[in-house]
């Protein structure tokens, strides 16, 4: 069972494991993207489930799997935690309605859904969970804060699971992939330009959008990391972690040998935070200049 299966990782490892030989069911939010992916698999020749599911609704996520119980002996073999969104902003910009959506999906709905799945696998005595994080868990930077928060939190919570289920005979494994050219960077771009933004953050605002136009231009396809989630289902005795990407691996290594201060400076100076912003007028002060 895929979740996210409908654009980018989700989609491309859904059909990998597909040709592979999986008996593959990938979660949708609407018959019409689930429609879609039938016939993009249907179109390699593969044969492919959809199962139309809201993440963020326990009951809908609590259906889906009782519908894949269904067609198996019970419940999948093996789930891919891949479902999430980005979420694009300084921390005080964003409204706590968009930080809710970010943490249900990213963080409260996947760990919802291996919950979920983990009784049939603890019955049959074993089982496999790769959970999709990203390597912005552990490289936080300027705009990113509750995107990396939600990562950083499924990140831990995976490793908490992984001990606590390993007597069960189930393997949870996480997966923390680099930049990859995903429908995530236009979602990114579209968070930017619906902020409001105040002259003094204009700047900011600006080189992000550039930083991640130039990251989405230069990023490779999502095919490594649905190759990486194949072995991490296929092999005997997969790794804890699998860091995805020279760039997810180098800056990993970097954020943590560095000391936290040249960190802060090299990622202030990429998003133009180096410069003291100037104070907006106070409204006592735009009258008595009146």
């Amino acid at each position: 069972m895929v979740t996210g299966a409908t654009s980018g990782i989700g989609m491309a490892t859904a059909l990998l494991l597909a040709r592979q030989g999986w008996q593959v069911f990938g979660t949708a939010r609407s018959k019409e993207k689930a429609d879609a992916l039938v016939r993009t698999a249907r179109a390699q020749g593969l044969a492919l489930n959809a199962v139309v599911m809201d993440l963020t609704d326990p009951a809908s996520c609590g259906e889906a799997v009782a519908r894949v119980a269904n067609r198996t002996d019970g419940g999948p073999h093996a789930l891919v935690a891949n479902a999430g969104i980005p979420l694009t902003g300084a921390i005080t910009d964003l409204s706590e309605d968009r930080i809710r959506e970010v943490l249900e999906v990213n963080v409260v709905g996947t760990l919802r859904m291996c919950t979920l799945v983990l009784p049939a696998m603890r019955s049959r005595g074993r089982g496999r969970i790769v959970t999709v994080s990203s390597a912005s868990a552990r490289i936080p930077a300027p705009m990113n804060g509750w995107y990396s928060a939600s990562k950083h939190a499924l990140s831990a919570a995976t490793h908490s699971l992984r001990m606590e289920t390993r007597r069960y005979g189930v393997q949870v494994v996480l997966v923390e992939p680099g930049t990859v050219a995903t429908p995530f960077w236009d979602r990114a771009q579209e968070d930017l330009s619906a902020l409001t933004t105040a002259q003094a953050d204009a700047h900011v605002h600006d080189r992000a959008a550039s930083l991640f136009s130039r990251i989405q231009g230069s990023a490779g396809g999502p095919q490594l990391v649905a190759r990486t989630i194949a072995k991490a289902l296929g092999v005997p005795r997969p790794r804890r972690r699998y860091t995805v990407g020279v760039d997810a691996r180098l800056g990993a290594a970097l954020q943590c040998a560095a000391p936290l201060w040249l960190s802060d400076h090299i990622k202030t100076r990429l998003f133009a935070l180096h410069t003291p912003a100037a104070a907006a007028p106070s409204r006592t002060g735009q009258e008595s200049g009146s």
